[in-house]
């Protein structure tokens, strides 16, 4: 995901929707800024009965100009797109947000790599269109060990594919291009049948 703080009158978060003519005139595709790509993702995730259920562990995004964001899985995303670019500008002003009601951090960036970041012995699965192959997803998750930690990477961008050199396995949930929103809502439909979270 491409991420981009830029100075207009005001620090702001470029998106193609409100910055076209800005990103034109600095010769960037608008098509690469699309942190409502990002946002989509992160509602679907957090807003997940999976979620709920405390079964999310660890949440972090990397933007394009690596930066690595930690998110604990507790906080409340701003439902509008609007407030979302706010609290990201205000993110990547202050390095951390903090709850208004106690000490908790809902919101850092951290150092790279985000290997480091990871559970031991995880199983690091790579999620593409363009992957070899195309798999049940729930069938996948079963023929993995229950007691190996499962980390899903997944792309926020409105073209390609990540491209990252830490994923163990590289697999399609879809004969059809799904966005990152769609991919998030598989993966935690597929991990609450696994553990009966209705």
């Amino acid at each position: 995901m491409r991420w981009f703080c830029g100075y207009l009158q005001n620090y702001q978060l470029l998106n193609c929707d409100d910055h076209a003519n800005f990103l034109r005139k600095h010769k960037r595709d608008p098509a690469q800024y699309r942190p409502d790509i990002t946002h989509q993702a992160l509602l679907a995730i957090l807003d997940s009965p999976m979620n709920k259920a405390g079964k999310l562990k660890g949440l972090y995004v990397h933007t394009e100009k690596n930066v690595l964001i930690q998110i604990n899985p507790h906080i409340r995303i701003p439902r509008t797109f609007k407030r979302f670019c706010g609290l990201m500008v205000q993110l990547l002003q202050k390095l951390v947000i903090r709850a208004t009601n106690g000490p908790d951090k809902l919101m850092k960036v951290v150092k790279q790599p985000v290997t480091r970041h990871l559970p031991l012995g995880a199983r690091r699965i790579g999620m593409s269109y363009s992957a070899p192959k195309v798999v049940q997803l729930r069938e996948y998750i079963t023929a993995s060990k229950e007691t190996t930690p499962l980390v899903f990477v997944v792309g926020a961008m409105s073209h390609g594919k990540i491209e990252v050199d830490y994923i163990d396995d590289l697999v399609a949930v879809s004969q059809y291009p799904l966005s990152a929103m769609w991919a998030i809502a598989r993966i935690c439909n597929s991990l609450e049948s696994q553990w009966n979270i209705v």
